[in-house]
């Protein structure tokens, strides 16, 4: 099924890893999330790979220039020819920039960019509900600060390119579902199966 290149957005405990899984489930594309890649990466045992897993082990964070590599790498696999969604990435003005360039280089177009969001009080009680040692409610809202003030900007670009999609993730899991497939241009017949619109 083609025309479903989607970028998930949204901040900590905002459903948004769940709900992207779902959907790629349902629309038959892979999901993949930076975390996914440089790990599909490693395990390749591909020179970039090499690279990736020298980088990983020194504890350095993976810079723009192999992180578009890594990208480009994982959306040649031809499970992603018929379409895909990015948990993950883009994550700054120059990712945006890169992942245009990726795409571009292959015909390629974003179909969709799905903001999940939800009150800033609702995203710190998910988290703080996990349980981990560095799950305080202090350290939450700056972890939510910080994603908002880098996401802000890609917001206002794919807002600007009318492809955002602005989903309220503070509802039931499936309710978010259905709006989620509904602004992707799917609809989920009486059997479970998704078609395109």
């Amino acid at each position: 099924m083609s025309g479903h290149r989607i970028v998930f957005l949204g901040p900590p405990s905002s459903g948004k890893g769940t709900q992207a899984a779902r959907l790629a489930e349902k629309l038959g594309i892979p999901a993949i999330s930076t975390g996914d890649m440089l790990r599909a990466a490693v395990a390749s045992g591909s020179r970039l790979g090499a690279r990736v897993k020298d980088v990983l082990a020194s504890g350095r964070l993976v810079d723009d220039e192999l992180m578009a590599e890594v990208i480009r790498d994982r959306l040649a696999v031809d499970d992603a020819a018929a379409g895909f969604l990015l948990d993950g990435y883009p994550r700054t003005l120059p990712q945006v920039a890169t992942l245009d360039q990726i795409l571009d280089e292959r015909g390629d177009e974003l179909d969709h960019v799905v903001l999940i969001d939800a009150p800033t009080d609702v995203l710190v009680e998910r988290a703080t509900g996990r349980g981990r040692e560095d799950d305080r409610a202090e350290v939450i809202r700056q972890r939510l600060d910080v994603y908002r003030r880098q996401t802000a900007p890609l917001v206002d670009v794919y807002a600007g390119r009318a492809l955002l999609r602005r989903i309220d993730g503070d509802r039931p899991i499936e309710e978010v579902e259905r709006e989620i497939l509904a602004v992707v241009g799917a609809a989920v017949t009486a059997s479970g199966r998704v078609t395109s619109r």
